[in-house]
């Protein structure tokens, strides 16, 4: 199944996307509904109002509890640099505020010059869970999403902390939808992951590369905090960064960034310039 929250008379709602119209969920967002308990047979079972024509896509957790991102997590990427493979994932956080929909505007902020793409796997929990082997993290995930985590890089390489250079307003698109974990479009051991930017393709890489798979990552932080339905996590990010290019390459007024995921689906934003 893939399931969304979409805007709707200036107000939000969770629904189901079937092939040509969206059923209404009875919740107004996507982490209201994950709490039900029974909500992967509640989102199957769902018969309520239809939405039909161009959805407006709110992003797909309108305000999550949490949101964890991980740094240097594709095995590929991380040997062409030379550096060995962690041991432990390298984590960060996003406020909510960050997170944009599929289709929305990418704000490039005005006390930035430096921002950059991250085509990310993202990971949506269903669950509350703690202390999680593995079998219980993977059942936690309600599903998968797509996500770039766009960055500042001028900002995030200010101190040794990123969460600076992560959490600019408005930056990170996130959606259009989750893909349910049981649904056969991402059982496959990986999923090919790409980022356009301007139509020249800068990221390409297979979500089976990540050192750190979704269960493991899920295990992982379940150690730290509790997860609770509507958490994301985002699972890292191949090589083709534009900051890492000589010459540098960043996002600009008016550029076009396409995120896409194989069997999910793709994010699809204009970035602006803030003005103040």
């Amino acid at each position: 199944m893939k399931l969304a929250t979409i805007r709707v008379n200036g107000t939000t709602r969770a629904v189901r996307i079937d092939d040509d119209k969206a059923v209404d969920l009875g919740e107004s967002d996507l982490v209201v509904f994950l709490r039900h308990s029974d909500w992967a047979t509640r989102a199957a079972d769902a018969d309520g109002e239809t939405y039909e024509g161009a959805l407006d896509y709110a992003p797909v957790v309108v305000a999550p509890e949490k949101v964890v991102c991980v740094g240097l997590n594709y095995r590929t990427h991380i040997l062409e640099m030379g550096r060995e493979l962690p041991s432990h994932p390298t984590l960060f956080s996003k406020f909510a505020r960050v997170l944009v929909g599929a289709y929305d505007d990418v704000t490039l902020p005005a006390g930035s010059t430096q921002m950059d793409w991250e085509a990310e796997l993202g990971v949506v929990i269903g669950a509350e869970v703690r202390h999680a082997d593995t079998e219980q993290a993977r059942a936690a995930i309600a599903g998968y999403t797509v996500l770039n985590d766009v960055t500042a890089r001028d900002w995030q390489y200010r101190t040794t902390q990123w969460d600076q250079g992560k959490n600019f307003e408005a930056t990170t698109p996130i959606g259009p939808w989750l893909v349910t974990a049981d649904d056969p479009a991402v059982s496959a051991p990986g999923l090919n992951l790409t980022c356009e930017v301007d139509g020249d393709t800068v990221q390409k890489a297979d979500t089976g590369d990540l050192v750190f798979d979704p269960a493991a990552l899920v295990a992982y932080l379940s150690e730290v905090v509790t997860l609770v339905p509507g958490d994301v996590i985002a699972t890292g990010t191949p090589g083709g960064v534009g900051h890492a290019r000589k010459p540098a390459r960043y996002l600009q007024d008016g550029s076009l960034l396409v995120t896409r995921i194989e069997g999910i689906g793709e994010t699809r934003n204009t970035c602006r310039r803030e003005t103040r």
